[in-house]
């Protein structure tokens, strides 16, 4: 069955998101900032891609990933199309990378701005943002002094002689101390490097130097951007499962993120029961979801697990499993990322059992009233104010959920001012139209309502076809024909609800005509005057205020309006 919009259900948060199969295939890879309002555009009547109406009619389901960041989204996507290879993808199939910063392991650590980083380095990356890495790779060697070249030359170097290098092939003292330095900026405390270049900044632009200022402020987002962009990769990241857990009340989801050679490969969900505390529920999923499975090197679980389990995954796996609840750094980063995508399964499968909720409550009010289904269900209610604005609404739900595409909205015709004939006259419209009848009929008031609806019914030949009830505010009780009144209790919320939405439906139909019809304009209703009469009145008079002051007999000097429209004229203007 082809994925609709309601089934995916994903949220306002950055991440990327995959078509898929039933088989598991992966059709599509795609990432998004917001991911609701992205895959809405899939739905959308005029689809911006030709591909895009095969693809939705071919997937099964969207799967999400969620990320703490878009760029590592960016990321995200690009490994994700290398590891499968989707078939509606025509880009980043090329196996290209994003570059990252790395100091090598040598006695005098060099900085490298490169795609294909040496194993044995020290590295910060990928980085989507590559032109900012690249600045800040300029940065840490006019400031620092870290040497890039590729060998150390005993007479030194040009980057030596103009001041980008600080020369260890030479003298490497208080060289270690400028590759610290660099580390620390790398993890993320730049905080001394720009608060230096906020000082240059404010100065440069107090002596009216502005481009220099400017470049200053252009350096400090380089940093800024290269210090934040939290990516999901690390060197740490190998043969590594994050578990992540989530619930809401006794229902609870755990997400699993595979994570090899350096980046994350994808993620599984699976609903389960949470069993009153995180270790055991946690514990229970380990032992079965790695009964058919070998275990992977390094665990991350959000609670310590027992120590029997620790013994059962070493012989899974036949070597030692390493479990970690870590609390900082890279594989923090990745145990969040669990936790988060845990959160977010955990709300759709809120959603989804809410949609169950509301088909029990339809099963639960067709079994307290002695009927095989209220699937189906139409309400009635009436407004009005003294007679004025006389309408009446009827709202649908449909297993429960109200369908408001079917609301409709009606303004009575006859002469009635009673809610009985208004209603009267409201149904029997409503029922010449019908191709499908409901489950059960329901109406706003008691036993006298209920009579009069059930003989205009007879009438035209209708009765019999479906159900009636009428529906009491008082007590809540529902009356039926030829059965005792009956109260309702939980079980009939339903038809409670149903009631209620008509009440509130047509209540805001009628505001609105009442508050139309306030701002109108009474000549515009009176029979027989057009547009063009209308504008020869305003003219004959100087305007709308000559008009209301005139007479009888003054509006009849006007051509073309009579003893009779005169009069039509002056009464709805008094």
């Amino acid at each position: 069955m082809p994925v609709d919009l309601k089934s995916a259900d994903l949220p306002k948060a950055a991440g990327v998101y995959l078509f898929k199969t039933k088989q598991g295939r992966v059709l599509y890879v795609g990432k998004a900032t917001r991911l609701n309002e992205r895959i809405r555009s899939y739905f959308a009547s005029n689809p911006d891609r030709m591909m895009i109406p095969e693809l939705v009619e071919k997937a099964d389901e969207i799967e999400c990933i969620i990320t703490q960041t878009p760029q590592a989204a960016l990321i995200l996507e690009r490994q994700l199309i290398r590891e499968h290879m989707p078939r509606y993808n025509s880009m980043l199939k090329d196996g290209k990378s994003f570059p990252y910063l790395v100091l090598t392991k040598h006695e005098f650590p060099r900085i490298m701005y490169t795609r294909h980083p040496p194993k044995t380095s020290r590295q910060w990356g990928p980085f989507p943002n590559a032109g900012a890495a690249k600045q800040v790779m300029q940065l840490l060697r006019r400031q620092f002094g870290i040497r890039d070249c590729k060998e150390l030359l005993p007479q030194g170097c040009l980057s030596m002689h103009i001041g980008l290098c600080a020369g260890p092939c030479i003298d490497g003292t208080g060289y270690e101390d400028r590759v610290n330095t660099v580390h620390r900026i790398l993890d993320g405390d730049a905080t001394p490097l720009l608060e230096e270049l906020v000082e240059q900044m404010e100065s440069a632009s107090s002596q009216q130097q502005f481009e220099e200022a400017a470049q200053h402020r252009d350096m400090i987002r380089a940093v800024r951007a290269t210090t934040s962009q939290h990516v999901v990769s690390s060197k740490v990241y190998r043969d590594c499962d994050a578990i992540g857990l989530a619930h809401e009340g006794d229902l609870a989801a755990i997400v699993v993120l595979h994570a090899d050679e350096g980046m994350v490969k994808g993620q599984e969900s699976w609903p389960v029961v949470y069993r009153g505390d995180v270790g055991e529920t946690v514990s229970m999923f380990i032992s079965e979801h790695y009964a058919h499975r070998r275990p992977p090197r390094l665990l991350l679980s959000p609670v310590p697990i027992f120590d029997g389990l620790q013994t059962w995954l070493n012989e899974r796996r036949g070597a030692n499993v390493e479990i970690r609840t870590p609390k900082r750094g890279d594989l923090e980063n990745l145990a969040t990322l669990a936790r988060q995508n845990a959160d977010i399964q955990v709300r759709r499968l809120a959603t989804k059992t809410s949609g169950s909720l509301e088909q029990r409550a339809a099963e639960e009010g067709a079994e307290l009233l002695g009927m095989t289904s209220l699937n189906h269900v139409v309400c009635f209610d009436m407004a009005q104010l003294l007679g004025d604005e006389r309408v009446g609404a009827s709202v649908v739900f449909r297993k429960g959920r109200p369908a408001k595409e079917e609301y409709r909205k009606y303004v009575v015709k006859g002469d009635a001012i009673d809610d009985l004939r208004m209603m009267k006259e409201v149904v029997v419209r409503w029922a010449k139209r019908q191709e499908e009848w409901p489950d059960l009929l329901l109406i706003d008031g008691g036993e006298t309502h209920l009579s009069t609806i059930t003989k205009a019914l007879e009438e035209h030949g209708w009765a019999g076809r479906f159900p009636l009830a009428a529906l009491a505010k008082r007590e809540e009780t529902v009356h039926r024909e030829g059965q005792e009144p009956l109260i309702l209790d939980r079980k009939g919320r339903v038809l409670v609800h149903a009631r209620d939405e008509a009440h509130r439906f047509v209540n805001t139909f009628h505001r609105k005509r009442r508050s139309r019809k306030r701002l109108s304009d009474p000549l515009e209703g009176v029979d027989g005057l057009g547009a063009k009469k209308l504008q020869t009145l305003l003219r004959h008079f100087g305007g709308r205020k000559g008009v209301e002051h005139a007479t009888v007999d003054e509006l009849l000097t006007v051509p073309g309006i009579g003893p009779s429209l005169g009069q039509r004229i002056y009464n709805s203007l008094h």
